[in-house]
């Protein structure tokens, strides 16, 4: 699995782009707000349909114009394809899948793999719950198609319920409703989870050993606020009744998938609140490392990895470590600099100079 070549047409910076790619490394040297990030966008757009920056697509169009347009070419299950979008001025998206138009963005979701690391993955573990939420939904809305039906469900109906509990009066057989329907959508998003974080446990234990000498036990467990059992669904119902005389003087839903976290220790000390910034980068990078190897158990493929100005994040030694993981995965680096080391230690590949939205020398 490897992408072959991007085309942009307005997208960010680029008022037009098309450029091929090594199937093994290719590095994008660059200022800053030159481009770099914004041309991973457009790779990362070819698994999701959707920006790893921005939650609003009218932000990826190029000021000025009525309309962007991403297509990527890739290669596998031995054989070509293409994935075309076009986002409209009016947020409209349109997805094509080798030509044909598909009507739901979930149908790219088991296609290609990708895996980002930002600098924000490297905060990920001091950072606040949210981006760990984050964290586990991206990577499991692409393993789990059914995943990202249940949270876009669950998502829709909190929103429903929480604007309803902003009313100035409040009908508990409305509010009933909504319940049953979040209940419903939560047990499928939080038994997911459970199962997701007690592989990634496993995984990023042994990394994280690896990358420590082994002079600290990683442990990841998901911190949910309703426990996942036979009876989630019937529970989580059980636990928002409960809580309804709250919600409704909070005008919010206080319990559920969306307020959950995870807890991050070594040798039983939370590294979200007293992790020294080494042990916080080096966990985050084990969780990091634990995708790559989940997706390739789960799917029999290495993801593409893209690396968006992550090295200048890590010091030599789990920098090391980090190139030395990734042999057979196509890697897509962007850097303000590279230094020698890092480059002799990577495999043969393009390195790419982009300014002002344009790759001006390919070396």
């Amino acid at each position: 699995m490897y992408i072959k070549k991007i085309e942009l047409k307005d997208f960010r910076n680029y008022e037009k782009l098309e450029t091929s790619f090594n199937r093994n490394v290719n590095i994008f040297i660059g200022n800053n707000a030159q481009g770099k990030t914004n041309l991973l966008e457009g790779l990362y757009m070819n698994a999701m349909a959707r920006s790893f920056k921005t939650s609003r697509d009218k932000e990826l169009i190029r000021f000025g114009s009525e309309f962007c347009k991403v297509k990527i070419t890739s290669f596998f299950d031995d054989d070509e394809h293409t994935t075309e979008i076009v986002i409209n001025k009016d947020g409209k998206k349109g997805v094509k899948i080798d030509g044909v138009r598909i009507s739901r963005t979930s149908e790219l979701l088991d296609r290609v793999f990708i895996i980002i690391f930002s600098p924000e993955d490297m905060k990920i573990v001091k950072d606040e719950p949210e981006k760990r939420r984050r964290f586990i939904d991206r990577e499991l809305c692409q393993v789990k198609p059914g995943y990202f039906s249940d949270l876009n469900n669950y998502r829709r109906v909190l929103r429903q319920r929480n604007t309803y509990l902003k009313e100035n009066i409040i009908d508990p057989s409305i509010l009933d409703i909504w319940d049953h329907e979040l209940a419903r959508y939560g047990a499928g998003v939080i038994s997911r989870r459970k199962e997701f974080i007690e592989r990634i446990d496993g995984i990023s234990r042994k990394i994280h050993s690896s990358i420590s000498g082994g002079r600290e036990n990683l442990e990841v467990k998901y911190e949910a606020s309703v426990e996942a059992s036979a009876d989630t669904e019937k529970r989580f119902y059980e636990i928002l009744k409960e809580n309804e005389k709250d919600d409704v003087e909070n005008r919010n839903t206080g319990k559920g998938p969306h307020r959950d976290d995870l807890r991050i220790s070594a040798d039983g000390v939370d590294l979200r609140r007293f992790g020294s910034q080494g042990q916080q980068r080096t966990a985050a990078l084990s969780l990091k490392l634990s995708e790559i190897r989940l997706i390739e158990e789960e799917m029999g493929e290495k993801p593409i990895l893209l690396l968006d100005d992550v090295l200048s994040e890590l010091d030599n030694e789990r920098q090391s470590y980090l190139i030395n993981s990734l042999g057979g995965n196509q890697l897509f680096i962007t850097t303000a600099d590279i230094s020698g080391k890092v480059a002799r230690s990577l495999p043969e590949g393009k390195i790419f100079k982009i300014k002002d939205g344009e790759v001006d020398i390919e070396i």
